[in-house]
């Protein structure tokens, strides 16, 4: 079903207009088929195949051309002519060897063969174009825009409004797909077009269930030391994002611990009238003796700065910290090149927001009947899965409304209940929603985003680890504080998780209301044709809010309006 996007006047500073010509890094983009000489700043061609603005490395015979955004755990130099040399040797199996972030291309000159690989996790992303008579790789979404038409996948559009994020290989474009973590991808004949296949996917496969958790927490606590010294950059200052909770505190002590300059950290609030968790991060930073910042994020500042945030995401993310984030690495980049998060520890170790679902098992399977995995999966995102069929226009919902969810299957497979729900997290959350987050706004600010606890190695260990030492009753991912134990205060280790709760309800109400409705009730928003206006105006007017979910919804909404018209220009 294709729908126009119209253009529509902006209630900000900077015309959203402003944003349209932005290009994003890396800016490598790679073509293959039918290949001519309309296109500027080819850097290297063969007869179906070309590179534009990226300088490829080549293998010792000069048979395979590599070309990629890459960067490797274990390799400091020439990333890429180490994977050269690598798959002189091994072929497409050299994937299964690298451990890092990664996205990258390798042309089989003799062969005449494309290959596409993404690392483990989906630390780095890579898109291709599925129609045409040249197909265009790149590993950023906005890049491929002058070789896609602009219609949209209504089950991407779905799924963001369940989620806040796209999950799976579906782009917003429907001539676009989004190569999975873990999975290669051969183009190699006649425009047809391949599926890819994984070289790795994370499984349950639990281990050493007898021993204790003490046990498990050291060897967790072994793999964190090793991967944390890995990943600091060596004889530079290093940065590092901390809130104060559990996740970003660990890994602060331990990047302090192993490096040779005090650390630079990073903390926000939203003024001091409103919540803030402070107290926490300036004790963590007291203890490790970083160098500490603070920033303070105002209403204006995050109404203003959204434009700007959506611009340098390749899909709307639909989460308030997106704004945040952007802001932290623009002060970032003024005093270190590489900074380092907490990102992972709840889809890894059993977070807290895995409580609900748990719970509705329980008391669905005490009920009688099983609960209906994949509703109660979307409900616990607390977006609009439960108005979909009101928020939607009925032709576009009647389009729609019968197409599986690409979490069944996962929710319908064999693992740990927990598991289910870690893989899901990992799969999706974490590649389409956290890491792709990082990625995009840490290069934002020429900045490289590490995520430690989203190592592939990371990921294994917690998926041999017994579910009973991740979430064990209240208590939340036990096994890493067991590991980090003697690094923190006992105060940071033991205090339940509250998260970086950003007052969109709150401003949505008392600051935003009526630049919302100039910005989504518009006759003309890019919204108009596919969501029903009627509902999104009872929202902006708060009749109802009986959970104070509004701001949440509005938020999503707002961030996918602004996306689309920084987006839809043909």
């Amino acid at each position: 079903m294709k729908l126009p996007f119209p253009n529509t006047r902006s209630p900000f500073s900077t015309p959203l207009t402003n944003y349209h010509s932005l290009s994003l890094p890396p800016h490598w983009r790679i073509a293959w088929g039918d290949i001519d000489d309309r296109f500027d700043e080819v850097a290297w061609r063969d007869r179906h195949f070309a590179i534009y603005r990226a300088r490829p490395a080549f293998s010792p015979n000069q048979r395979f051309v590599v070309v990629g955004d890459i960067w490797l755990s274990d390799t400091a130099d020439e990333p890429l002519q180490f994977v050269a040399e690598l798959w002189q040797r091994f072929g497409p199996d050299c994937l299964q060897t690298l451990t890092g972030m990664f996205a990258l291309a390798v042309w089989d000159r003799e062969g005449q063969q494309l290959w596409l690989g993404r690392d483990r996790v989906g630390a780095r992303t890579l898109y291709y174009t599925t129609v045409g008579p040249t197909r265009w790789i790149a590993p950023r979404l906005k890049n491929l825009a002058p070789h896609h038409s602009k219609e949209l996948d209504l089950i991407a559009l779905r799924d963001y409004l369940c989620c806040a994020f796209v999950p799976g290989e579906r782009t917003f474009w429907r001539e676009v797909r989004e190569l999975r973590p873990g999975n290669y991808l051969c183009f190699k004949e006649e425009l047809k077009s391949p599926s890819p296949a994984p070289y790795w996917q994370p499984q349950e496969q639990i281990k050493n269930s007898d021993k204790s958790i003490g046990w498990h927490g050291q060897k967790l606590r072994s793999l964190l030391d090793l991967i944390v010294e890995e990943y600091l950059p060596a004889d530079e200052p290093v940065g590092a994002y901390l809130s104060g909770g559990l996740d970003s505190s660990c890994i602060v002590a331990l990047a302090a611990k192993f490096n040779s300059q005090p650390v630079r950290t990073y903390s926000i609030h939203f003024g001091a009238k409103l919540p803030n968790e402070l107290e926490f991060s300036s004790a963590v930073a007291e203890h490790c003796q970083t160098q500490h910042h603070v920033l303070e994020i105002t209403a204006e500042d995050m109404w203003e700065k959204l434009p700007v945030a959506m611009a340098h995401l390749d899909e709307p993310i639909g989460d308030p910290l997106t704004v945040p984030n952007y802001l932290l690495g623009q002060l970032a980049k003024e005093n270190c090149r590489v900074i380092l998060n907490g990102e992972g520890g709840d889809p890894c170790f059993g977070g807290p927001k895995n409580k609900p679902m748990l719970l509705n098992n329980i008391y669905g399977s005490l009920a009688g009947s099983p609960p209906d995995l994949v509703s109660s999966y979307l409900s616990s995102f607390k977006k609009c899965s439960q108005q979909l069929p009101q928020l939607f226009k009925p032709e576009v919902w009647e389009a729609i409304r019968t197409e599986e969810s690409v979490f069944a299957p996962d929710l319908n497979g064999e693992a740990d209940y927990l598991n289910k729900l870690m893989l899901l997290n990992i799969k999706f959350k974490g590649a389409d929603h956290i890491l792709t987050k990082v990625n995009n706004l840490t290069r934002a600010a020429n900045l490289e985003g590490r995520s430690p606890l989203f190592d592939q190695r990371i990921v294994e260990l917690s998926l041999e680890t017994p579910p009973r030492y991740k979430l064990s009753g209240a208590d939340e991912k036990a096994v890493l504080k067991s590991a980090v134990w003697d690094l923190l205060p006992e105060a940071i280790i033991t205090r339940p998780k509250s998260g970086m709760m950003v007052p969109v309800n709150y401003w949505f109400r008392e600051t935003w209301q009526e630049q919302t409705k100039r910005l989504l009730l518009d006759k003309k928003a890019a919204i108009a044709p596919y969501l029903n206006q009627d509902l999104i105006k009872k929202w902006s007017n708060y009749r109802g809010d009986t959970w104070n979910r509004y701001g949440i919804k509005l938020w999503l909404l707002v961030s996918l309006e602004i996306w689309l018209q920084i987006n839809s220009k043909p």
